[in-house]
């Protein structure tokens, strides 16, 4: 009788639930991320979804990219979630390193033009293997190049040259001109959500 009442409770506790649906933010896009469930709407709040920019943008090349959002407001059924960050698959990164070649990392902390505090890893990827001095005049580059963008950016225009790839390729250019290059990637960001006032 005790199992019965409280598979009872339980049932009852699950109908108390609703859904609602939750969506990127609009500056990519709106898109629709699932369901999530919660019996008030207010515990909703901070709770993180993830998924491969794949299903947001509809590009299958883009399923190494793991995209993270948190819900920062509930309007109806729709819960509304802000970008804190991305990250590229260890499988990928793994693809892309080659023997006798080097793999430069460059951890940059800056702040964007409309105040979000934002971290970026830039890995460069060479051809050959690079010297001492020639890793540390590559990263010196990643690390100028991503704070003149980030610094000068807001967060959406940041966001969007990720997502498309373009500061990769604007960054592999210059890297390039210092040694040969296979590629330049932004492996992993972080944002830090805005204080609520």
């Amino acid at each position: 009788m005790a199992k019965k009442k409280q598979i009872g409770r339980r049932i009852e506790g699950w109908k108390a639930k609703s859904w609602y649906k939750v969506y990127t933010p609009d500056n990519i896009g709106r898109a629709y991320l699932g369901d999530t469930v919660a019996n008030d709407p207010e515990k909703l709040i901070g709770r993180v979804m993830v998924t491969q920019l794949s299903e947001i943008a509809n590009d299958y090349s883009k399923q190494h990219i793991k995209m993270k959002f948190s819900i920062t407001s509930v309007a109806g059924d729709s819960a509304n979630t802000d970008f804190i960050g991305h990250e590229v698959t260890r499988d990928y990164i793994r693809s892309l390193i080659k023997r006798r070649t080097s793999r430069i990392d460059a951890h940059v902390a800056f702040v964007t033009q409309d105040g979000r505090k934002t971290r970026l890893t830039v890995t460069c990827f060479t051809l050959s293997r690079a010297n001492d001095s020639q890793q540390h005049e590559l990263r010196r580059l990643l690390i100028d190049e991503t704070l003149k963008l980030g610094t000068s950016s807001d967060l959406n225009l940041l966001v969007n040259g990720i997502i498309s790839g373009d500061i990769s390729k604007e960054f592999f250019k210059k890297a390039k001109e210092i040694f040969p290059t296979r590629r330049v990637e932004i492996i992993k960001s972080k944002v830090e959500l805005p204080k609520k006032v």
